[in-house]
């Protein structure tokens, strides 16, 4: 069992994100959680890159000294698995707000999903979604979207090392047929998954969203190795 200077002097903690939860949630629950089980006021607790709420899946997170490592856990390149629906767009490329629009899928084969893959594979433009926590004259992103504000966005320079289709799908949504592509990337830091969702809707000649979304690796830590919340909260000594 961990005690109170094993999380001073730093602890990497593995944590499998709950869906609907955002990174910073499942952050103040464990802060809380090692303040309330050691009966101390604070500790320092920070994770290494945000996940969406509607994404599960690793967050890294560290306590005490270990917080310095933040930055250098964050630059390392990430694995993702989820589900890209081609046939439709949301403004928000996810689940976060409804389908705006629908587009045709009947010339989508196979051999050509397979094959548009290959555009995105190396260094590529990348421009992040408007519904994002980017900041930009000091607000974020998505509170300029929420608000209906057109907002200038600057494209970035992402990489990504490896990008698969293991599964496709059919179903039929609002009378249009959607394909689902389940999916595995490997990228760099500042990769939008979602927005790799948009783009490879565009290059069949359709659109698309991001339908689901788990992060299952950053750098050398996987998230078969991480805790629920409540079961990280479950190893910590029960308060005197």
């Amino acid at each position: 069992m961990k005690t109170l200077e094993d999380f001073k002097n730093g602890e990497v903690l593995l944590i499998d994100k709950p869906l609907t939860w955002t990174s910073f949630q499942a952050v103040n629950k464990l802060r809380w959680a090692i303040r309330k089980s050691f009966s101390i006021k604070k500790i320092k607790v920070g994770h290494a890159g945000t996940l969406d709420p509607l994404a599960t899946g690793l967050l890294v997170i560290c306590t005490g000294k270990m917080t310095k490592q933040i930055n250098t856990f964050q630059g390392q390149e990430k694995e993702y698995t989820g589900t890209f629906v081609i046939g439709s767009t949301t403004p928000s490329y996810d689940l976060e707000t409804e389908i705006d629009a629908t587009f045709p899928t009947d010339h989508i084969t196979e051999d050509l999903i397979h094959l548009t893959t290959k555009q995105f594979i190396g260094k590529i433009e990348q421009f992040p979604p408007v519904f994002s926590a980017i900041k930009k004259d000091g607000k974020r992103l998505y509170e300029f979207a929420r608000a209906g504000e057109n907002v200038e966005i600057k494209s970035r320079q992402v990489e990504i090392t490896e990008f698969e289709i293991t599964e496709i799908n059919t179903s039929t949504k609002l009378n249009t047929k959607n394909l689902e592509l389940k999916f595995r990337v490997v990228c760099s830091k500042g990769t939008y998954i979602r927005s790799l969702a948009h783009d490879f809707g565009k290059a069949l000649n359709s659109g698309a969203h991001l339908s689901e979304l788990r992060r299952t690796r950053i750098g050398k830590f996987k998230v078969e190795n991480a805790l629920s919340p409540e079961d990280f909260i479950a190893t910590l000594p029960l308060e005197d």
